[in-house]
């Protein structure tokens, strides 16, 4: 009998205007627009998107999907667990913890000897709301760069919450409005608020509501939780507020006391941005992988291969190459900063403005 000849990485995975295309299994993983098979790494809407024929993700990212875009997502869908290994012809797909946020995976892509690891979106800090990144061994080494600059040194998000909960000491007479993305960040925000040993209910704009419902149901240690009402908001200085990033600029943060404007964000870090958006208290919180965390990460799974999907992919080629990787920037068009690409979540009436 005759070996079959060993792969080469495009032979497993190719970049194309849709996303990664694995023609051996003929499935796209995250695809851009609507394909017969998808494999969906998180809920993000710049990742995962309605349409497809039949989605395989993990459960938690299949009832996100169906939360955000109603049960009619998908035609089939098929929910995996961790670790465990599906096989879709000759070859193997397994989804392994990334860390971003609740339910999110890297997908372990493997035949004929050859693995390939697609990141999907991933942190390497700790997080009370998600499984950690579990950094698997490959060959290629598919990752993200969102913050793949020498500029993005993420600080301990304790440390920046810490900054929110002593303005709050500091200005009881004031309500403290933070931004954050509605799925993943708003959650991840409160749970490091209790850890911090806050106690007082936290409030929640009506768009943030259903995820926070939903990582709730599923044992995610929040806290009391409130959605604010519109009659409410005129008699709640001193308390924490969060809300989607847009909210912070609108009317309705208006009719709050004196509201201390926050946004958690590794965008923080560029203190234009803050400006640009009026934040007077910046919070560097972020659920991507830093400069440092993106180097340690590529070291440790030991790929001599790495494509760069979006982001700052230049730089962390460039990189790659004064280590003695190949790093290849894929520049694949449609992923980004989550909160550009969220899905409208819009408020019943009592949030009006």
């Amino acid at each position: 009998m005759i070996a079959r000849q060993r792969l080469k990485p495009r032979d497993l995975l190719i970049p194309t205007p849709l996303g990664l295309h694995c023609p051996l299994a003929d499935v796209y993983i995250d695809p851009l627009r609507p394909v017969p098979r998808a494999l969906v790494t998180h809920g993000h809407s710049d990742h995962a998107r309605a349409g497809h024929g039949a989605v395989l993700a993990t459960a938690e990212t299949l009832d996100i999907m169906a939360l955000r875009y109603g049960e009619g997502f998908t035609e089939s869908r098929q929910a995996i667990a961790p670790g465990e290994t599906v096989r879709i012809g000759e070859v193997a797909f397994r989804f392994v913890p990334a860390g971003h946020v609740l339910g999110s995976a890297q997908i372990v892509v493997e035949a004929r000897g050859l693995r390939i690891v697609v990141s999907g979106d991933y942190k390497r800090e700790p997080d009370p709301t998600c499984a950690p990144f579990e950094p698997v061994a490959c060959d290629v080494f598919v990752t993200e760069a969102t913050f793949g600059l020498p500029v993005f040194r993420h600080p301990p998000a304790a440390a920046e919450v810490a900054k929110l909960i002593d303005s709050v000491r500091l200005f009881p007479e004031r309500s403290h409005i933070v931004g954050a993305y509605s799925l993943g960040k708003a959650q991840r925000v409160m749970a490091l608020i209790r850890q911090a040993g806050y106690e007082r209910p936290l409030y929640i704009h009506g768009a943030v509501e259903k995820i926070t419902d939903y990582y709730l149901a599923q044992g995610i240690p929040l806290g009391e939780v409130r959605k604010v009402t519109a009659t409410e908001r005129k008699a709640m200085a001193g308390e924490i507020v969060i809300c989607p990033p847009s909210a912070v600029q609108d009317l309705w943060s208006r009719r709050f006391p004196d509201p201390v404007t926050a946004f958690a964000s590794g965008w923080m870090r560029v203190r234009a941005r803050a400006r640009q958006r009026g934040v007077e208290l910046p919070l560097v919180i972020s659920d991507h992988a830093g400069w440092d965390d993106l180097q340690a990460t590529i070291r440790e799974v030991g790929a001599g291969e790495i494509w760069i999907t979006h982001g700052e992919a230049d730089a962390l080629a460039h990189w790659c190459g004064t280590v003695g990787l190949k790093g290849m920037a894929l520049h694949l068009v449609g992923y980004g900063d989550e909160g550009e690409a969220e899905p409208a979540e819009t408020p019943s009436g009592e949030d009006a403005p």
